[in-house]
């Protein structure tokens, strides 16, 4: 189909839905938002309860999800001798590129005898061989996936954490970001070992594929398969949600906050506008969405830490108690938040949903990077949760500390009274902007704004994956998608959706659960295709 045509259909189509769905809004006595809410609230209750059930721990329970992600990460960054710090330098020099001289085939000179691996029994120059495909480069995957987890929890999640565990909860999203960074290593090296590329040279990959192919080798075809397809539900699931519509939804909530709009059409037309957007970026696939995000991402990451670095140093002679009262109370904390498992489980909760890693979503942009080796790629993904949790929500972290140096409200709730005055997540953060420089806030939107767009814009591509496993990779199937995504960024910029955000953390987190056996039946694989890449970067230097 023609670009224009295509084109053409999808306005209409996503006009014609949307204005049907505003002009019955307008008739109705109950709002659209009520309507979701009610309808959807009995369905996102029960995935939410199995998702995040509880085990006890002590004097408190932890949702066993929190547990898994801590402990596979722990055991994970054992096993592999804690790349994670160890192999950091590593994966900045492969972003800035010292090591592409091992993409020429002629340079390497590798011992075959110690790294033939796969089931066709190839060697490792054959292997390189029909890996050396892919659309992007590695930086571009890294800024893709950044930009999938780099959104509104870096603002908003952080902020309520802190309100609730105090300030020792940012230690421990420290250290959740930390094993993190482990999990995203292995995860992403499968996803470039086992993904599919078509005869056009285009990219297919994720837990989708490493779960059905990874597991056939090991005898294990039909839990694969079974895997597979329940991962790649959960993702569409996701990315409808959280990718999108909640995305959209709290970008709607902060213009017309900011602006002071009025009247009941304000965030359909905003949700217009971003669907507007990331259609124009998502039509041109892998490529373009590279594309925008290596600019993309930089930019709002700097924007924001800047803004942050500005509302820290503006309590500079408190910054050293902050980091006091950080360490002090992860370990010793304040009465009435649980005691030490109540803030580790806070801290860890809030980074697990702010880096998403363990849930796989990132190695589905990762594997689109132009690469012979898959552990290169790996190292590079563990840059992730470093950026997004040890970075970006230290700093929020830091904000909310440090703009409360006077006590002006008491941790221990998720929302806090000031002046007589209710706030909670990015309305705290915004007052902590705007407490500093009073034009502030303005900032604090456009960070939110391009945090979200970029996450829908990620998000599209990691849902169209998974929508194009389960019903094929035409055309038609691409485009169904795509519309469908569109349409659900204008329904969640147009309503007030509780039930969908909690369904939202309940599909993304419950791609934890097949991704995580995944990883368990296959990080010797891992191990193998490292050992592949350090001895070639022994045998260049």
């Amino acid at each position: 189909m023609p670009k224009v045509k295509f084109l053409s259909f999808l306005c209409f189509s996503i006009f014609s839905i949307v204005l049907s769905a505003q002009t019955e809004v307008a008739q109705a006595e109950e709002g659209l938002d009520a309507k979701i809410d009610r309808a959807f609230a009995p369905f996102a209750e029960f995935v939410s309860n199995i998702v995040f059930f509880e085990v006890p721990l002590g004097s408190v329970s932890a949702p066993f999800i929190v547990i898994l992600l801590s402990l596979s990460g722990l055991f994970f960054t054992i096993y592999f001798r804690f790349p994670n710090i160890l192999k950091f330098r590593t994966a900045i020099e492969i972003v800035s590129g010292k090591y592409e001289a091992l993409e020429d085939k002629d340079q390497m000179k590798i011992d075959a005898s110690k790294t033939v691996y796969t089931v066709d029994d190839d060697i490792v120059d054959t292997i390189r061989d029909e890996s050396h495909h892919g659309e992007v480069s590695h930086f571009q995957a890294l800024a893709t996936a950044v930009s999938g987890t780099v959104g509104l929890g870096n603002i908003a999640g952080v902020t309520i954490a802190i309100s609730i565990g105090g300030p020792g909860a940012t230690f421990w999203m420290i250290v959740s970001g930390l094993l993190g960074m482990t999990l995203k290593f292995v995860e992403c090296t499968l996803g470039v070992h086992y993904r599919d590329i078509n005869e056009k040279g285009v990219v297919f990959g994720g837990p989708m594929y490493y779960l059905s192919k990874g597991l056939a080798e090991k005898g294990y075809t039909k839990l694969g398969k079974f895997l597979a397809v329940v991962f790649a539900g959960l993702c569409i699931g996701g990315s409808f949600a959280g990718g999108t519509a909640a995305q959209s939804n709290q970008a709607a909530a902060q213009l017309v906050s900011l602006f002071g709009m009025t009247g009941g059409s304000s965030g359909f037309y905003i949700g217009l506008g971003l669907a507007a957007l990331v259609g124009i970026v998502i039509i041109g696939g892998i490529k373009r969405i590279a594309a925008v995000t290596e600019k993309l991402v930089p930019f709002m990451a700097i924007l924001y830490i800047v803004g942050c670095l500005v509302v820290i140093f503006s309590h500079i002679s408190f910054l050293g108690t902050a980091f006091t009262q950080i360490i002090s109370e992860a370990f010793n904390p304040q009465a009435g938040l649980g005691g030490l498992i109540g803030v580790l489980v806070v801290g860890f909760r809030r980074a697990a949903f702010s880096n998403e890693a363990g849930s796989g979503s990132a190695s589905i942009a990762h594997s689109a990077v132009r690469t012979k080796f898959s552990a290169s790629e790996g190292l590079v993904s563990l840059l992730e949760p470093f950026i997004d949790t040890v970075v970006i929500c230290t700093m929020t972290a830091l904000v909310i500390i440090t703009f409360n140096e006077g006590g002006a409200f008491a941790y221990g709730s998720q929302t806090v009274q000031i002046a007589g005055q209710t706030y909670e997540g990015a309305t705290l953060t915004s007052l902590a902007f705007a407490a500093t420089i009073s034009w502030f806030p303005i900032v604090l939107t456009l960070a939110i704004f391009l945090f979200a767009l970029s996450t829908m814009i990620s998000w599209s591509y990691y849902g169209q994956q998974a929508w194009m496993y389960l019903f094929g990779k035409s055309k038609r199937a691409e485009i169904t998608y795509k519309v469908l995504l569109l349409i659900f960024i204008i329904i969640g910029a147009s309503a007030n959706m509780d039930s969908v955000w909690n369904f939202a953390d309940a599909m993304i987190l419950g791609m934890v659960f097949p991704n995580m056996l995944g990883l368990f039946f296959l990080y010797p694989v891992v191990k193998k295709q490292l050992s592949i890449l350090e001895d070639a970067i022994k045998t260049k230097s």
